[in-house]
């Protein structure tokens, strides 16, 4: 009878995570143990390239020492060249390293060089990005340091009635279209003129920034100034009006959906007087202008020149004692003062450059003319200024206090023969004198009181319509 004998499981599991471990330590070990050398080996090297760090008694002991048997293992293992080269080599490619290529690789790797502003301003490319980041600047919605810059307090970006001193956005674009984001910078950052130097002068604007702004306002010139919507409440009225009138006299007339007329008759009857309103009123204002304040291509202001500056009106409108017309003052005109005044207390030597540049472009101000009466109708200045010695501001109202011009009055022939009722006539006049004789004489005998304009024609029809 054999014996069987049983070795124990849990030893076997003991032996396999042995030999496990092993298996996973050996190369490790192998791994520092070459270390170990190689440290001896590098600690020979440096010994020779620090001489004056050690003792000469040292540097031999040890370079005697570590140097046989490094050298021995570095030949029968990896077959390199003596150690005594080698360590030429090390000292001398060390010393190399820390002059010249440990500064090289810091500038090229952890600091980065500054674009210059020459190379930012020739950008002409722009993202999507760029260019709304260049809106959010213009509108101050960006944030430079501590401080938001906004462009739109000072240049609208949308129609007003009302004198900005400025100019709009718009006007800027098209200025700058087809100028660089540099020539940009030199107005924002060093402008010349007195009233831009106290408006910049807190400006912090960089390169990147300015070239952003550049590309919104080259965007800008496609995009304009907004324009007010306009009301439609009367049209939106008179189209509903126009609508029940239709269903109420349709159904009044043929369907007959409502039996009780009254209702067909009542709804007819309100929006046909309203109808009818609507058109005899926009019929008769139909050409008139009453407040009409276009924008001009250079803003003067009648406030400063013929308030403040008490220039006098026939020193502009020098045609108007002697013919039909007023007159649109030539560019010579002004040129008479803005010889010597360059910048104005308010809109700086903007708008005084304008006319400058009109003059040496030999090319007229093309303003917009306010005052306009029909083609069928004759009206002239020399007989109401010189004759008449009406004042200005009888028809043109106080223009000594109007920045923007505007029309005042409607001009209708109501509004004329109105004033050819109640205005008296300066009999005394020489030319009532010579042309009036017989009212004259009543006059100075005291048969009458006054004269007025329709009692010498002023209401014959003739003399306006011809």
């Amino acid at each position: 009878m054999t014996m069987v004998i049983y070795f124990p499981v849990g030893k076997i599991k003991y032996l396999l995570s042995f030999f496990f471990l092993l298996l996973v330590f050996s190369p490790v070990w192998s791994v520092n143990a070459w270390a170990t050398k190689a440290n001896a080996i590098q600690i020979n090297d440096t010994s020779k390239v620090q001489k004056k760090g050690l003792p000469r008694v040292q540097i031999k002991d040890t370079s005697k020492a570590q140097v046989t048997d490094s050298s021995k293992t570095l030949v029968k293992a990896a077959a390199q060249p003596p150690i005594k080269d080698s360590s030429k080599f090390q000292g001398t490619d060390t010393t190399k390293l820390k002059g010249t290529d440990s500064i090289k690789t810091s500038s090229q790797n952890n600091e980065k060089k500054p674009i210059p502003d020459s190379v930012i301003y020739k950008q002409n490319t722009f993202t999507r990005e760029e260019i709304t980041r260049g809106e959010r600047l213009f509108y101050g919605l960006v944030y430079l340091g501590n401080e938001s810059i906004n462009c739109v307090l000072c240049h609208n970006t949308q129609v007003s009635d009302t004198l900005n001193w400025n100019p709009d956005a718009l006007e800027i674009s098209n200025k700058y279209l087809l100028k660089s984001a540099k020539d940009l910078s030199k107005v924002l950052l060093k402008p010349i003129g007195p009233k831009m130097k106290l408006v910049h002068k807190d400006f912090k604007f960089t390169a990147g920034d300015i070239v952003l702004l550049k590309a919104y306002m080259d965007k800008f010139v496609n995009i304009g100034l907004k324009q007010d919507k306009p009301v439609i409440t009367n049209l939106l009225l008179l189209i509903i009006a126009s609508i029940l009138f239709i269903v109420s006299f349709t159904d009044l007339i043929i369907k007959k959906i409502f039996r009780n007329k009254r209702i067909n008759w009542l709804i007819v009857t309100v929006t046909g007087i309203f109808i009818t309103y609507i058109l005899a009123v926009n019929a008769i204002g139909f050409g008139r202008a009453k407040g009409f304040a276009p924008a001009q291509p250079i803003k003067f202001s009648h406030y400063v020149h013929a308030g403040q500056n008490k220039t006098d009106c026939n020193y502009c409108h020098y045609t108007a004692k002697i013919s039909k017309s007023a007159g649109i003052p030539a560019g010579s005109i002004c040129y008479n003062c803005h010889f010597l005044v360059r910048n104005g207390t308010r809109s700086g030597a903007t708008e005084i450059a304008k006319i400058l540049e009109h003059l040496d472009q030999k090319k007229p101000v093309e303003w917009v003319r306010i005052y306009k009466l029909p083609d069928f109708v004759f009206f002239s200045h020399e007989q109401h200024v010189s004759a008449g010695q009406i004042n200005c501001e009888a028809c043109h109202g106080n223009v000594k206090e109007m920045n923007r011009l505007y029309q005042v009055p409607d001009l209708s022939m109501g509004w004329c023969i109105d004033c050819h009722k109640t205005r008296k006539v300066n009999i005394s006049n020489e030319y009532y004198k010579k042309y009036y004789p017989t009212f004259y004489d009543s006059l100075k005998a005291g048969k009458v009181d006054s004269i007025r304009v329709v009692g010498i024609g002023g209401r014959d029809c003739g003399k306006c319509h011809y």
